[in-house]
């Protein structure tokens, strides 16, 4: 291990990881993907339980990461205009996976906490 270094930033998983990680920010890709481009007023219609800060503050940390554009247009008042980058594009299958995963274990959980007999493991290695 490189003097100096954590073991986890060797691990190049965790750094695509907190690009993705906190709240709404998945959700913000989720919907970029579902609806191609979005104005701020409609990511708050889609998500009406999120602050206006909050929103703003993923916006803005999702674009320092080159997974979203940010399109201001030159109007009074000011249209600004999200969609996907072609990075942000680029984690379509990788979400979709996790997605696919996250509704497995949710009824694997589900029926393990009902008291239901175990789910078999998967004899595929993994």
């Amino acid at each position: 291990m490189a003097e100096g270094r954590n073991s986890h930033e060797e691990c190049p998983v965790d750094s695509l990881l907190n690009k993705i990680a906190g709240p709404w920010t998945t959700y913000i890709l989720y919907l970029l993907r579902q609806n191609g481009v979005l104005r701020f007023g409609e990511f708050r219609s889609h998500m009406p339980a999120i602050s206006p800060k909050v929103l703003t503050e993923r916006l803005r940390r999702l674009e320092a990461d080159g997974l979203i554009f940010r399109d201001q247009r030159p109007t009074i008042p000011p249209q600004v205009f999200y969609s996907l980058t072609a990075r942000g594009a680029e984690l379509k299958d990788i979400l979709d996976a996790l997605g696919a995963t996250a509704l497995r274990w949710a009824q694997e959980d589900s029926v393990r906490d009902s008291g239901s007999p175990a789910i078999a493991e998967s004899s595929d290695g993994y």
